[in-house]
């Protein structure tokens, strides 16, 4: 008989406030183990990543890898922060100095092998024989990591390939899984043989886990508010039995230095930051509520960028304003967002139908989460190359809009992932712009 303890984190988000407690506890909880005799392993279910914060943004994600290597964990998969917001080089060399392993099964290079940085799966051994095969999967975006020169299958045929070799090695089987709950509950369903997935990406918090027929599932929220604890009862090799529970990081012992030590990641990574982009010769003020100056130069920059007819953005998208030196640690501040550039072609009827529900007297209130906006509200809608009259006549370039005329239209991405327009962007041609976010966009137009 063996216990087997296996602790999870999941979608941090570089939300590194925390992270100096998580970590004290973490290496606590590993001794504890040890000392017993009991095997530990730890596991992180990707978007431990997020370019928001300056350390990750600064050190291109190397500070996050050595934070993971400084709590020992076992292994990681991906999710699509560290997937689809770095170039193809910043991700194809993000765990060179990694001390752990990173699985995932689903992601090819061009020449379709895996990168050789990861495994589809890996075989772990306990002490007492037990074999454990541990495998990951991430979020199927498969149009944007294929912009940015990867190949990503679809999750869970992908796994159909790997289930009867890893079923062959393991005495236990772990899946890493940056799907979702929906999809965690399907494959439980379809695969028996899994006993235990780990989940992540819709930041669901399971606080006993959830059995789905013979696989207990778990899920530790979000941004680091928990941390996951699965054990298993080992008879002769076989698992009898598991469980799941989550730890409330608030409710942990605080660091007399805690503070000090999350403020000093942050300050690290702002000092990697301070580089001058520019000089402004004015203050360039910021307001949600108002079309200003700063908005419009980013929404023209958005237009030229995409080479589109036309463009607009939410004003809620800056956060701050902008003054003299301008370095990157001041565009980070004011478009902390992993929003990419989009262009959708749209004739002159769609147009017309989005462009008047950005005008809706209610659009400038609406409460924005996740699609990767970092602010709060949406803010008043601000165009370029968009002009309409006391009558709601709309204007492109100058031109009264022709209804039958196709346009070429510049947005954030964000709205052709969520709820926006939803009768009118699924169906039309869309060109994403990777890997360059939007305050790449603003430090261009800025700088000339």
């Amino acid at each position: 008989m063996e216990f087997i303890h296996i602790y999870h984190t999941n979608d941090l988000h570089s939300h590194l406030k925390r992270w100096p407690r998580i970590q004290h506890f973490l290496k606590s909880r590993r001794t504890h183990h040890e000392e017993a005799g009991e095997e530990f392993f730890l596991f992180d279910i990707g978007d431990f990543i997020d370019r928001w914060h300056p350390l990750s943004e600064g050190t291109h994600g190397q500070g996050n890898i050595e934070l993971l290597n400084e709590s020992r964990y076992t292994a990681v998969t991906i999710g699509n922060n560290e997937g689809v917001n770095f170039p193809y080089e910043g991700l194809n060399h993000l765990y060179d100095n990694r001390d752990f392993d990173v699985v995932l099964a689903n992601l090819y290079n061009s020449n379709c092998q895996h990168p050789t940085w990861l495994k589809p799966y890996k075989i772990y051994q306990t002490k007492k024989g037990t074999r454990i095969g541990v495998i990951g999967l991430t979020a199927h975006f498969t149009l944007l990591y294929g912009l940015l020169g990867w190949r990503l299958t679809e999750p869970i045929e992908e796994l159909k390939n790997w289930i009867k070799p890893l079923k062959e090695q393991s005495d236990v089987i772990i899946l890493l899984s940056h799907l979702g709950l929906n999809h965690d509950e399907r494959i439980a369903m379809e695969y028996p043989e899994i006993d235990v997935i780990l989940g992540g990406h819709t930041h669901h918090t399971l606080p006993e886990g959830k059995q789905v027929e013979k696989t207990l599932l778990a899920g530790a929220g979000k941004h680091g508010r928990f941390v996951g604890h699965v054990t298993l009862q080992v008879d002769k090799r076989n698992p009898i039995s598991s469980q799941a529970k989550l730890y409330n990081v608030m409710e942990l012992s605080a660091l007399p230095d805690e503070k000090a030590i999350s403020k000093e990641l942050y300050r690290k990574g702002k000092k990697l930051l301070n580089q001058k982009i520019t000089t402004l010769p004015k203050e360039l003020p910021h307001d949600p509520f108002q079309a200003t100056e700063l908005a419009k130069i980013l929404c023209q920059a958005l237009r030229e960028w995409c080479k589109a007819d036309c463009a607009f953005i939410n004003a809620g998208l800056i956060l701050g304003p902008l003054s003299g030196n301008v370095t990157s640690y001041d565009l980070l501040s004011i478009c902390p967002h992993p929003i990419n550039p989009c262009k959708i072609e749209l004739t002159g009827m769609e147009l017309r139908e989005v462009l008047l529900e950005t005008k809706d007297e209610n659009w400038a209130y609406k409460q924005v989460v996740g699609l990767g906006f970092r602010g709060s509200v949406m803010g008043v809608s601000v165009y370029d190359r968009i002009t309409f009259n006391e009558n709601k006549d709309i204007y492109i370039n100058g031109m009264e809009l022709d209804l039958a005329q196709t346009y070429s239209l510049a947005v954030p991405d964000m709205f052709t992932f969520g709820h926006f327009f939803k009768e009118i962007f699924p169906n039309n041609k869309k060109e994403y712009f990777l890997p360059e976010f939007l305050r790449d966009l603003l430090k261009w137009k800025l700088q000339s």
